[in-house]
Parts: structure tokens; sequence; C-alpha cells
């Protein structure tokens, strides 16, 4: 049996993969660190001196955790899921986007707005197998499932995000060109130059929280350009971060409390997706460190 020590130091050695693992899961980084404080508590209880793969057996104790989560959470949802944006992940936006690439493993909000609809069982044999590259033979008894069964979930949930999640540009500088010119267009007022960089179906989903009005679904280029002088409120400071591993947007209030949190996905050359995280209990949560200073 390893020491407490030893246990720990491993145990610190997959901290970020399980984080990876809850995050995608569940889309809250908050609820990714409850699942993986559980994993710590029960590696804390079990003997495991006849574990060959810790890395897996954390990561099967994470998955469980969250599915678990996941299955509570959808029986006690009253609210629509139209407006939820999931928690943002913020990193400082790269001084020479010339030179920089996307994280590899970044996951967009919209993708993880897809990853909502999804049954749990679904949502955690996509994630299992597709991201994180475990078998169906390691995925089945997690969802209770065969092997077979657990394929079948794995595909269904891969059509729904294929049908359903743009497949977003990587180029940095791409998206830059495309951003610098929709703020451009809002600053101005220029309606007809809004348009031309929104994709016809884009879709804009704010999420307000508690507060009345604030929560909204927006479909289409002309009625989210109609909108865009929210983007350039006055009074509010906006800083260039990376969201997710795309180009978006911290708002301030003059104090320096955050206002919202804003995130483009762009796919051939315009704008299809804008999320705006403006619930202000939410955003007292964020880990904002990557960007202050």
């Amino acid at each position: 049996m390893p020491t407490p020590e030893r246990l720990a130091e491993q145990f610190e050695e997959h901290r970020a993969h399980l984080r990876a693992v809850g995050y995608r899961m569940l889309g809250s980084v908050t609820e990714a660190e409850d699942a993986v404080q559980e994993a710590w508590i029960r590696l804390g209880r079990t003997d495991v001196s006849g574990v060959e793969n810790l890395r897996a057996w954390l990561t099967t104790v994470v998955a469980r955790v969250c599915l678990d989560m996941l299955r509570a959470r959808t029986s006690r949802r009253e609210e629509p899921l139209d407006t939820h944006v999931p928690d943002p992940v913020i990193a400082r936006a790269p001084d020479n986007p010339e030179a920089d690439a996307i994280v590899a493993d970044s996951v967009g909000l919209a993708l993880l707005v897809v990853l909502d609809t999804l049954d749990p069982a679904e949502r955690l044999a996509f994630v299992l197998h597709d991201v994180f590259g475990m078998t169906f033979d390691e995925v089945a008894p997690i969802v209770d499932r065969s092997p077979v069964a657990a394929r079948q979930l794995a595909s269904r949930a891969r059509r729904r995000v294929q049908d359903t999640a743009p497949k977003a540009e990587p180029d940095l500088r791409q998206q830059r060109r495309v951003v610098d010119a929709f703020m451009a267009a809002a600053r101005d007022g220029n309606f007809e130059e809004l348009v031309a960089v929104l994709d016809p179906n884009i879709v804009l989903r704010a999420d307000g929280g508690a507060l009345p009005g604030l929560s909204r679904i927006v479909r289409g280029a002309a009625a989210v350009a109609s909108q865009a002088a929210t983007f350039t409120k006055s009074g509010l400071s906006s800083q260039v971060v990376l969201v997710n591993g795309q180009l978006g947007f911290v708002s301030r209030r003059p104090d320096g409390r955050v206002f919202s949190v804003l995130g483009f996905t762009i796919a051939d050359g315009r704008i299809v997706r804008i999320d705006i995280l403006a619930d202000p209990e939410r955003l007292t949560r964020l880990d904002l460190s990557a960007i202050d200073g």
C-alpha cells in the first residue's frame, strides 16, 4: 500500500487531467473541482495497492461522480437550457497572434452548450471515448451498459455534436480579423458591416442568471446586429482574452468589477455563435488570475 504522502503526490500528478474530464463532463469549473475532490476522498478510503493504472482508476471515479451529478442536475432542472452558458475558462490573449495558435485541447463554449443537451450517459460515453481516448470496454461499466451499447451512446452523441456544434476557426489571426471588424462596425453603428461579418444563422446566447431581462437567445444576423450597441456600452472597458481557447472579451465596470464575459465562435470567416455570461453571482466565482495584472 502506497504511503499517504506518495498517494498525494500521485494524485497531484493527475489533478489537471481529472479537472479536464470533470469540466468537459459538467461544463462547470466549481462542479468539476467538487468531482475531483470527491475522487481524492475516495482514494483515501480505498486500498489501491493492486491498481496498476492509477490515472485510469481516478478517471473512472471522476466520471462516475460526474454521471451522478449530471443525473441529479437533470432531475431537478426547471429552467430552460436555451440561455444557459457554461462556465468560461479565461486565459490571456497572446500579444502576437500572428505567431501563436490555440491550445489544442481547448473546448469551446458552443460545444459545451451542445453537450448540455445530451443525455448524461451519452455525454459521458462521448467525452471519455472521443475526447480522452478510453475504450468502450472501459466506458461500458461506468454507464452500466455493454460495450456495444456504450458505442451506440457515443455514436448518437457524436452525430448531435457534428450536426449542431460549429467547427471553430483554429487560427487566431483569422479570429482577430473578424472580431476587430465586428467591434469596429459596432462602435460605428454600421448595420450593413455588422451583418456582413455575422453568419446568417448566428445564435447569440446571453445568460444573466436571476437578473430579469438579461437572459435571452437571439437568432439571425439582422437580429443580432440590431443589438450590437450592447457590446460597446458606454462606461465599460473591454479586455481581449481567450475564452475557452477562442477570442473573446471580459467587460468591466469603472470600479473594476466584471460586467460580462463574451465568447465568439468563428467559422468560415464569420461569427456563428456569441455566448455571453452576465450572471453576477457566477461572474464573481470565475478564475481571472490568468488575466489580472
